[in-house]
């Protein structure tokens, strides 16, 4: 399926990372939303977004759910492999500030 996002769980790290490949949409949030919602219980979850060129209006507002909704129950979220292009979607909605990025 072009344009969509793959969700996978990685195994090379000793905490929860969930890699992301393909834009993250109003087309397939509902693939994210279910990716979280099997992490809900870890402490910790990293996305790496290492393979995702673009993030669309819909998609930001999945994240922002899910950091909230993470933040809540004190549980964390991070974000790693950012592209120049999500960085200054971030930066236009001041969104960035909310999320530990490396």
């Amino acid at each position: 399926m072009a344009g969509g996002l793959v969700v996978q769980r990685s195994d090379r790290f000793p905490v929860e990372v969930i890699e992301l490949e393909g834009p993250l949409t109003a087309e397939n949030a509902a693939i994210f939303q279910n990716a979280m919602r099997r992490e809900e219980s870890a402490e910790t979850v990293i996305l790496d977004f290492s393979e995702v060129p673009y993030i669309d209006s819909s998609g930001l507002g999945t994240l922002l759910t899910a950091y909230v909704t993470r933040q809540k129950s004190g549980r964390k979220m991070v974000l790693s492999g950012i592209n120049p292009r999500v960085k200054k979607l971030f930066d236009v909605t001041r969104t960035g500030g909310l999320f530990l990025i490396f």
